[in-house]
């Protein structure tokens, strides 16, 4: 099993600066190779692939001392991490997506520099709480955690003004809980966080809307500031440092329900949803009788469920939970979410008009009634447990 460690590194006033000449040697790297690319292509049509960048950095870092005090190796990572920009641009291509070009990078887009093996230009030293890094020394860590398995790469990322240490371990052991004898659908929502098939709720904390008046303060200060001044960068820090703590104190609570939920049931069964387009803005209905003009689509109430589907974090939520079951050896399940909150338990009946309120569910054929979210977690258990029949035999 594969596992990602996350520490907090705790430089010296000496290690920060370096830190970040690291950084800024790499996104320069990083954008000397997409321009190089562009040019090939622009003068002569000529694709440069990684084998071609790559072996230019021998003679790179015989003429630029600022770059050879880096490791070999994160420079390769660097350049790697570029051609898998591009073949994301073109599988999207191929595919009628948007494609999404390759862009340069600026100093606020560029915040992570990684070492592909432990030993090769970075070493994990577990015994001292640090971790070596060439060209920077030994920096302290903040390991809250043992590490287990076998330390795979070894990355640096900015968060702010943090910085911190990422640890891709292989062959990490799995540790798995005794059986309960329970299983469990699981509705997400905005109003109600999760609702489980046996009736059991998890509230919604709102984390954004707490944090509201204190980030709209931070952002209106940040407008204020003139562009280019230090005073101007010191404030988008601070608005940084606001979205973080939301992002942290959801990914802390979405951990803590998700080990709860691994503790409580041997199946758990979600909706593959998909939030992407869950999210998306609501098309203009134009007005056919006043040519230029549009008629209401209800774009406002849509930008504000929005909001509330962004802040609840399902994705996040739901890759946690996932991790964690697999670790625990519980059985994982996830099902078309079709019909899951329209179609009715007891007669199958699927329509829209079944929900005739956002917490309620009364099915037009039988007159079967339920609490809708605690319905729809039933329906999605009761999937789940068909198509996990269906694929065991």
């Amino acid at each position: 099993m594969r596992r990602a460690y996350v520490f907090r590194l705790r430089p010296t006033a000496r290690q920060h600066v370096a830190l970040h000449a690291c950084l800024d040697a790499h996104r320069e790297l990083y954008n000397a190779a997409l321009q190089e690319r562009r040019d090939a292509w622009a003068h002569s049509k000529t694709r440069i692939r990684y084998g071609e960048q790559s072996g230019q950095l021998t003679a790179i870092r015989g003429v630029r001392a600022d770059h050879a005090v880096w490791s070999f190796s994160s420079q390769q990572a660097t350049l790697h991490r570029l051609s898998k920009a591009f073949d994301g641009f073109f599988r999207r291509v191929k595919a009628g997506q948007t494609p999404g070009y390759p862009r340069f990078k600026g100093k606020a887009r560029f915040d992570s520099v990684e070492w592909p093996k432990d030993g090769d230009g970075a070493r994990w030293l577990p015994e001292h709480d640090r971790v070596y890094l060439q060209g920077i020394g030994q920096v302290k860590v903040t390991a809250h955690r043992q590490v287990q398995g076998r330390v795979k790469t070894i990355a640096v990322k900015r968060q702010g003004r943090r910085w911190m240490l990422v640890l891709s371990c292989d062959d990490v052991p799995v540790t798995p809980l005794p059986a309960t004898g329970k299983q469990a659908g699981i509705d997400v929502g905005v109003v109600t966080y999760a609702t489980m098939s046996d009736g059991a709720t998890v509230d919604n904390p709102r984390w954004a809307r707490q944090e509201a008046t204190r980030l709209e303060v931070a952002q209106q200060r940040l407008q204020r500031a003139k562009r280019g001044s230090n005073n101007r960068s010191a404030r988008r820090e601070t608005v940084a440092a606001r979205h973080r703590k939301i992002a942290d104190r959801r990914k802390d609570f979405n951990h803590k329900q998700a080990r709860r939920l691994v503790e409580s049931y041997d199946l758990l069964v979600v909706e593959d949803l998909a939030i992407a387009n869950m999210v998306r803005r609501v098309k203009p209905k134009p007005d056919p009788e006043k040519p230029g003009q549009f008629l209401p689509n209800g774009a406002r109430a849509k930008s504000g469920l929005n909001r509330s589907i962004s802040d609840a974090g399902w994705g996040q939520f739901v890759s946690i939970l996932r991790a964690k079951a697999e670790d625990a050896g519980r059985i994982w399940v996830e099902v078309n979410p079709r019909h899951t909150s329209d179609g009715c338990e007891c007669c199958g009946h699927a329509v829209p008009e079944n929900r005739v309120r956002q917490a309620e569910f009364v099915c037009q054929r039988c007159g079967h009634t339920a609490p809708a979210d605690e319905h729809a977690a039933r329906n999605i258990l009761r999937a789940g447990l068909a198509l996990h029949t269906a694929t065991a035999a």
